[in-house]
């Protein structure tokens, strides 16, 4: 009893305490106003000092904000709570200077390509169209690309896909440790090099003729690691439990992975393979060494020079006059266009596939 009594006396000297535990707090729109004096100072200032470019404004306007926010925070909260905003307001500095160069992209592309867009655009060819004058189209590069990307798909995925089952499955020791470096060291390498090697076996040394099988060949040697790690990465998700579960009533090794692991992973890995063809479709470099270019249209992807997106960009691009450039953005924006809906269809995919939770 004498414990609780000294602790009921000791209650009104710890009251005061209690109160320096509050401290002062900037409300929710707080960092608007260094938001509004950083753009003042940094676009005024950069006008003044004859700063002619609207980027460095933006710039110094950023810098200005972190600085002002720190000290605000600081002044009002404290030292704690000011590191905290300094690195909030770094992240959101980092965050609009890389999406503001993307939108800049996205809309400067839809608005010189939607220029010359339309139905004859897309369903015409550059055969017979001379390059000083407006007309044709983008149609043989359009099939050119969907053709020589289906074919490195069908290389590449499943060489990728039975890559990775033996990786997660069944690899261990040294083989298993040499295929994962080579997938890594295949993962960075520059894309000319795949076309320069695809370029010396096939076409030097093999004695084939530019095509759009051979382009197509080195997009699969780009797509092949990217497979290869997002299908390792979704098999490795599978929880061990579902195939000892299998296991334990005699099911073969190979019919698990085929009736459990595989479907358990479908989504991930299709979302894998559509990003990794996401990728390969705006490759230039292999194209321009392999594929050579066509201005008519060739829908034989194995006999001939044929033409894809990208070199078309290239192509129209190195003309040099005003209805070259005009196509050359229209086919900008097309490629965008397909990269864009192959990514939303891989996201439709994967929550397609994903696990469904009960109520």
């Amino acid at each position: 009893m004498s414990n609780i009594t000294v602790n009921k006396s000791a209650d009104p000297a710890s009251a005061p305490q209690l109160s320096t535990l509050r401290q002062a707090r900037l409300p929710w729109w707080g960092p608007a106003a260094p938001l509004a004096l950083a753009l003042i100072i940094g676009c005024g200032g950069g006008a003044l000092i004859g700063l002619e470019s609207k980027i460095q404004w933006g710039l110094i306007s950023a810098i200005l904000f972190v600085v002002f926010t720190y000290l605000l925070t600081l002044k009002v909260e404290g030292r704690r709570q000011a590191k905290n905003q300094l690195a909030t307001s770094l992240v959101w500095v980092c965050f609009l200077l890389a999406v503001i160069p993307l939108a800049s992209l996205v809309y400067e592309t839809v608005d010189r390509g939607s220029t010359v867009l339309d139905g004859y655009f897309l369903g015409h060819s550059m055969d017979g169209t001379q390059r000083m004058l407006a007309g044709g189209g983008v149609y043989h590069a359009l099939i050119g690309t969907l053709e020589q990307v289906a074919i490195a798909t069908l290389i590449a995925v499943p060489i990728g896909l039975l890559t990775a089952i033996y990786l997660v499955e069944y690899g261990r020791g040294k083989l298993a440790k040499t295929v994962t470096f080579f997938v890594d060291v295949m993962t960075g390498i520059p894309s000319i090099v795949a076309g320069l090697f695809i370029l010396s076996l096939w076409i030097i040394m093999l004695d084939f003729s530019y095509s759009g099988f051979a382009g197509a060949m080195a997009l699969a040697i780009l797509m092949m690691p990217v497979v290869v790690r997002s299908t390792e990465e979704m098999l490795k998700l599978v929880p061990n439990e579902l195939r000892e579960a299998s296991l334990a009533l005699g099911v073969p090794k190979w019919r698990t992975i085929i009736k459990v692991v595989l479907p358990t992973a479908i989504g991930g890995i299709t979302t894998g393979v559509m990003l990794a063809v996401a990728r390969i479709a705006g490759e230039s470099a292999p194209i321009v060494l392999l594929v050579f270019g066509n201005p008519a249209i060739n829908n034989n992807p194995f006999e001939d020079a044929q033409s894809s997106l990208p070199y078309y960009i290239y192509e129209q691009w190195q003309n040099g006059n005003e209805p070259s450039y005009d196509r050359a953005w229209a086919a900008a924006l097309v490629l965008i266009a397909f990269v864009m809906i192959l990514n939303l269809v891989a996201r439709g995919i994967a929550r397609w596939k994903a696990p469904k939770t009960g109520r």
